[in-house]
């Protein structure tokens, strides 16, 4: 069961990742834009950014690590239960979630040194 602190162990891997806060909740961000989330709102779970065909691909797929709220109808991003996601498929949401985000010189960047 991945942890917030694997959440940004995973993060750390991307350049230009700092940890931060966002609506006073524990948040990435890469060039001082957000990516990620970890809502302690009711429901919780961890808000990462995505391709809207993905999210609903996610929620269609019937995995209960996967989830939405009223509030994020409409917007390119998924909540994530931690403690029902594996974490091969955690760390692409939030690597994708990154690339969202991260100015074209680190996604470059990134993509020279893992290919």
């Amino acid at each position: 069961m991945p942890t917030w602190e694997e959440v940004v162990a995973i993060a750390s891997e991307l350049p230009g990742v700092e940890v931060s806060t966002s609506y006073r909740t524990p948040a990435l961000k890469v060039a001082g834009k957000g990516f990620a989330r970890l809502r302690t709102e009711a429901e919780g779970g961890l808000m990462v950014l995505c391709d809207p065909a993905e999210k609903e691909a996610l929620l269609a797929s019937g995995d209960p690590a996967f989830f939405t709220t009223p509030h994020y109808d409409g917007y390119p991003s998924i909540l994530i239960h931690l403690d029902r996601v594996d974490r091969a498929q955690l760390t692409e949401l939030i690597t994708e979630s990154w690339r969202r985000k991260a100015p074209v010189k680190l996604r470059t960047a990134f993509d020279s040194e893992t290919h």
